[in-house]
């Protein structure tokens, strides 16, 4: 790994540290996606994860519903979805790529 991978990772870190920090501060609840969640490949409209979508790929359609996708736009609905759905129903909605920390426990 580089130097400047290092920093960028070490950077990132103390960013989603301070976020934690904040919220729990401001009696709020910090709600962390794992780098691994398939948010871009993930279908908003009907869930599908396909299997691969390179970063070149830009817009891309649903194999399944055929829903027409913009790739940072999916990213972001899924994104709060997945917030949302842990804010509902609790921590183990049903990816091991999300995690919680509510005012407190950070």
């Amino acid at each position: 790994m580089t130097l400047a991978k290092h920093i960028a990772d070490a950077s990132w870190g103390e960013f989603t540290r301070q976020l934690a920090y904040k919220a729990n501060w401001a009696g709020r609840t910090y709600v962390e996606i794992g780098r691994f969640f398939p948010s871009s490949k993930r279908c908003s409209g009907c869930g599908c994860v396909v299997d691969r979508l390179p970063l070149a790929v830009r817009v891309w359609e649903c194999p399944e519903c055929k829903a027409i996708h913009d790739r940072d736009i999916n990213a972001a609905r899924n994104i709060l979805a997945a917030g949302r759905a842990v804010l509902a129903f609790g921590e183990n909605v049903s990816d091991a790529c999300i995690s919680v920390y509510s005012s407190g426990s950070r």
